[in-house]
């Protein structure tokens, strides 16, 4: 072992300033999981943004209609990315191919259950 006094401070100070590394890699490390949100019961559902729709049916139009109740139109086939639509908030009436919150709708509606084929 090395009896230098010089020797002795400067561990000290690498030491110093490796605690100090370690600690600011600790701090932000929880400062980016304090972000991170953790599915479980001790956590809210994250909320999605309810919308309100109107839409042209039968050359008609109707609404509002909240996202549920579009969910529902989509799913009996009343409404595809070939109906026209318009949200507050929007400047025209668009396609719902053209709406990206109406065609999430479409693509996470699930398709009809197929019937029992009869024998």
């Amino acid at each position: 072992m090395n009896n230098d006094p010089f020797f002795s401070i400067d561990r000290l100070v690498s030491f110093g300033m490796e605690m100090a590394v370690a600690q600011r890699m600790v701090t932000s490390m929880n400062d980016a999981l304090r972000g991170v949100a953790i599915p479980g019961p001790h956590n809210e559902p994250v909320s999605v943004p309810q919308h309100i729709y109107y839409v042209v049916l039968d050359g008609k139009t109707a609404g509002p209609f909240t996202s549920p109740e579009t969910s529902r139109l989509i799913n009996e086939g009343r409404i595809n990315k070939d109906t026209h639509a318009w949200r507050p908030g929007m400047p025209a009436w668009e396609k719902v191919g053209n709406v990206p919150d109406l065609l999430r709708l479409v693509a996470l509606t699930p398709p009809p259950f197929p019937g029992k084929a009869s024998t």
